[in-house]
């Protein structure tokens, strides 16, 4: 306490403005979701996991069907990497239990 009655800030925080650092946020890198193409699975089921998995339209599922045949692969939507990560695993699986070797895959923007 001052002599006047005054409550004074310690000697080391007089006249300082502290303000807080606020954190510098960047957006988390995306990576796409790949089917790639192969002799075995069946056209309609890759249209089938498009539309199950990846919630598109039958034109839309059809369009990238038509892309994996035609150019060896396609892509299916870009995610953040756990939702990019988690639709390779569920096309996976979904293959498997179905008996295709339908591959899926996962590369960074």
């Amino acid at each position: 306490m001052a002599a006047d009655g005054e409550q004074r800030p310690p000697a080391g925080e007089r006249g300082l403005a502290v303000a807080e650092a606020r954190p510098k946020l960047k957006k988390p890198p995306l990576f796409r979701v790949i089917l790639l193409n192969d002799d075995y699975t069946p056209m309609d089921f890759v249209v089938e996991v498009l539309e199950r998995v990846f919630g598109m339209d039958r034109t839309r599922a059809t369009r990238i069907m038509l892309e994996v045949h035609t150019q060896g692969k396609g892509v299916c939507g870009v995610y953040t990497y756990e939702i990019a990560e988690t639709k390779v695993a569920q096309v996976s699986a979904y293959a498997e239990q179905h008996q295709h070797p339908l591959l899926c895959t996962m590369e960074e923007v």
